[in-house]
Order: structure tokens, then sequence, then C-alpha cells
């Protein structure tokens, strides 16, 4: 399977420019093995995954906010690859990478089991349609993988704006099992997940936004 479809979107002169001036240094190429992400980071660090990050404002809030953490970003979009990388110089990120490529690939080869002490899969596509609910990013088997590069005691957190979804997300992270859930049900928003422009327009509309908080089970290192 694939973490996306890939769609047309417009680069602007800033993001193009970001692209062009901060990308070699912000930007990692794809590699089919596993890489040294203390080099990359030039320190060792616990490190959190971003799956799809859109236009990256809350990616770099984090990041900002949590910089004793280092953040790798996967995202195919342009112009939010763009769009980050104007964050990331205004803010003058240091602990903040992007991979533009399937974050699935980037899971199975750039990164080893249990080296994870985050995931953040941040309002997915809800492929409302029902004859494309098999498009979803949260499956068995990919949570399975994703569990797969968590350490011991490291975390998934899923949120979405979609109900039938966050529902599907519960079950099938549920019957994971090396995974356990955080709360009894849907967890509370963790402060570090800021609020989304497009988040805050939907809950003044009265449209609920549900999180799910879920443990790497085992020991802690």
């Amino acid at each position: 399977m694939r973490s996306y479809v890939l769609r047309a979107g417009r680069v602007g002169p800033g993001q193009a420019r970001a692209l062009a001036e901060l990308g070699p240094r912000f930007v990692l190429p794809f590699e089919p093995c596993v890489i040294d992400w203390d080099a990359v980071f030039g320190r060792r660090a616990p490190r959190v995954l971003e799956i799809g990050f859109g236009m990256g404002d809350a990616t770099a809030q984090i990041a900002a906010a949590r910089p004793e953490l280092d953040f790798i970003g996967c995202e195919v979009h342009e112009p939010g690859v763009g769009a980050l990388l104007k964050r990331i110089d205004a803010l003058g990120l240091a602990n903040l990478r992007i991979v533009r490529h399937d974050a699935v690939q980037v899971l199975e080869r750039m990164l080893a089991p249990a080296s994870l002490a985050g995931i953040h899969v941040f309002f997915p596509d809800p492929w409302h349609k029902k004859k494309h609910h098999k498009r979803r990013l949260i499956q068995p088997a990919f949570v399975h993988a994703l569990a797969s590069r968590l350490a011991p005691g490291g975390y998934l957190h899923c949120a979405t704006d979609w109900q039938p979804y966050a529902a599907q997300m519960l079950e099938v992270l549920s019957r994971e099992p090396a995974l356990r859930n955080t709360a009894a049900g849907y967890a509370p928003k963790p402060g570090y997940r800021p609020l989304t422009k497009f988040e805050q327009r939907g809950l003044r509309l009265g449209h609920g936004v549900w999180d799910l908080v879920f443990e790497r089970s085992g020991a802690r290192d």
C-alpha cells in the first residue's frame, strides 16, 4: 500500500525559493536502507516520525516547543514541503528534517525497528465513501509496521475529525497486540498537539475531533 494519493498543488514563489535554498539542508533523499540519524541531526536524541504533515504548521509548532526531540516529517506534496521549509527558517529549527517520499517505504527501509519515541498521524484522508475505505492509511498491516518501529514505551498518536474513521482507528489500534491504549477509548487532546486553523473552524461549527494515543508495550529502555 501507499500512504498517499498525489494531488496537484501550486507552489508559490516563497515555497519555491525555500525548496531551492533550504531543501538541500533539510530535505533528505529516500534511501533503501537504515541511515545514520545521529549524523543527520548531529546528536543523539529521541525521535518522532510524522506522516503526512500537510502544510506543516502544526509540525513546526511541535518541533519548536519540544527542542529536546528530533522530528522526521514525511510528506509528498511539494507545496507543503516548501511551506514547512519556510517555517523551519522562520523559527530557526534545527531538530526537524523532511523526507519527501512515501511514508510506508520510509518506515520499512530508513527506520530501524524499535528506534522511534513517537509517531504522529494527524488528520489522514478519511476516504468518506465506503468503496474507498480500503485506501485509508490506518489498516492492520500498516499499524503493525508502525508498532514495530516504536521503542518500548513509545507512542502512536492519531487524530481525525471524521467520527466513522475514528471508530475504525480505535478498532484497528486496539487489535494490535504490540500496542495498548493509554485511555479508556479516545484520549484527551495532548497539550503538545496545537489546534490547526481548520480544526478551530470545525470546532466553532460543532464538529468533533478524536485523538487516539496508544503506547508500545514492553519494558522501557
